[in-house]
């Protein structure tokens, strides 16, 4: 089989496996550590409490973080024979369907992966997990502009990208080059809009204070340059890493304030997908 016939077999892999998956979101970012993670996670529970169907990959090879954030790191996958084949079946926790590279993985260990073996990794992870039937399927992408996104990007008929960023200059420079990177002729993925994470510190005693220690305006002014809009800004509290921790997301709480911010974004990607 020659390169090309290969990269057709796994193409029609693919699509039988997202055969009935409606919509695919990419949430990425341009650099670590600005909380992607917690808001795909957070974003899949909000579009299930809204009533939708939703699956989670977890595409993130060199630092997995999904599940940490379901406390589900120490549980089996199991997998499902179909006409001699066996397929992957997702683990199930809050009424969402979730697969992560980091089931299948020494989380002590670091992975020393070539480009083409992580891609290879995450394609055949995702053709061959049972999604079944879903509105959503959620990606949580690894940082950056690597071979893992160019996969994803040009492999999976993805139907829009969120990009997450932090008010910081340095974080906000980084979205930049990503967004850019979808936004190219040959990949053209396209962008639903910008979510800044950690916009302001809210005390819980003093819910209507806000305090920008990471800046203000840097988000502002990237989406008035690259014309996108700014689809929420997550506050940063102790509520959301407490919860983060103990594996059970903020918006599981419908009473937290955090949660309203959540939901509001899963509306309005909804929203924007279902035109």
């Amino acid at each position: 089989m020659n390169i090309f016939e290969k990269q057709k077999e796994t193409q029609d892999k693919i699509k039988q496996a997202l055969s009935n998956v409606k919509h695919l979101v990419a949430v990425g970012s341009g650099k670590g550590g600005v909380g992607k993670s917690t808001i795909a996670a957070n974003l899949a529970i909000s579009l299930a409490k809204l009533g939708f169907k939703v699956g989670l990959a977890d595409v993130d090879i060199y630092g997995p973080s999904i599940p940490t954030l379901f406390n589900i790191e120490n549980q089996e996958v199991a997998g499902r024979e179909i006409e001699g084949k066996v397929y992957i079946e997702p683990i199930e926790k809050f009424g969402i369907k979730l697969m992560s590279i980091g089931f299948f993985v020494d989380n002590d260990k670091a992975l020393i992966w070539r480009g083409p073996m992580a891609s290879n990794t995450i394609t055949q992870l995702i053709s061959d997990t049972l999604w079944g039937e879903l509105d959503y399927l959620i990606f949580d992408m690894p940082p950056g502009t690597g071979d893992i996104q160019l996969t994803i990007s040009k492999e999976l008929p993805i139907s829009g990208a969120i990009f997450v960023s932090t008010p910081q200059e340095l974080a906000v420079a980084d979205v930049r080059r990503a967004v850019n990177m979808f936004n190219n002729k040959d990949i053209n993925v396209p962008i639903l809009g910008l979510v800044e994470n950690m916009a302001y510190f809210t005390p819980k005693e003093l819910p209507d204070n806000k305090y920008y220690i990471f800046g203000k305006n840097g988000i502002k002014n990237l989406i008035d340059e690259l014309n996108l809009e700014l689809l929420e800004q997550i506050p940063i509290t102790e509520d959301i890493s407490q919860t983060n921790d103990s594996g059970n997301p903020i918006s599981l709480d419908s009473d937290a304030l955090e949660t309203k911010h959540f939901m509001s974004l899963a509306s309005k990607i909804n929203k924007k997908l279902n035109k």
